[in-house]
């Protein structure tokens, strides 16, 4: 059992970093339930990993790594509950005001639905602006392969869009 000192340093360190357990959270689940769920599954994953957390990266590539693995390995283990993304509930942070680049995001947003759960993964790191080095600690997979991966992402994601 741990101190009260941890549970309230874990405690600050997740209202620190909700908005990105939410983020992988809208990124796996489209209905306000299972993004619920899926906040819920992370945190109690966190909790039990968090005496192992050493410090020796960023908590925010710990907090990532957890967070997406719990994501996906939920997603392996009920392939039937959550399916797909819905693009109307992607988070859009661009604040247009011409209908062409509103239409070309909606496109992009229907696009990356498409993606499977480590295609998803990457895309949202890149899309913060992680390094490859983050996103190596952060995915396991090595630069090498990321960017091969994200090249491969950028070619599937302008077939998608131009077949619109």
């Amino acid at each position: 059992m741990a101190d009260k000192d941890t549970e309230k340093e874990f405690e600050r360190r997740i209202s620190e970093h909700s908005t990105m357990i939410h983020k992988v959270c809208r990124m796996y689940a489209y209905t306000e339930a299972d993004r619920q769920d899926l906040f819920q599954e992370i945190v109690i994953h966190m909790w039990r990993a968090y005496p192992n957390f050493r410090g020796q990266s960023k908590f925010s590539t710990w907090l990532y790594r957890v967070a997406i693995n719990t994501a996906v390995t939920g997603l392996r283990k009920q392939k039937n509950l959550i399916t797909s993304y819905e693009a109307e509930h992607l988070p859009t942070h661009v604040a247009d005001e011409r209908g062409d680049e509103e239409e070309q995001w909606t496109q992009l947003n229907e696009a990356i639905a498409q993606l499977n759960e480590i295609e998803k993964a990457i895309v949202m790191l890149y899309l913060e602006g992680r390094s490859y080095d983050e996103m190596e600690e952060i995915l396991g997979i090595s630069q090498g392969n990321l960017r091969v991966k994200m090249t491969r992402i950028k070619d599937k994601l302008r077939q998608l869009t131009n077949n619109k």
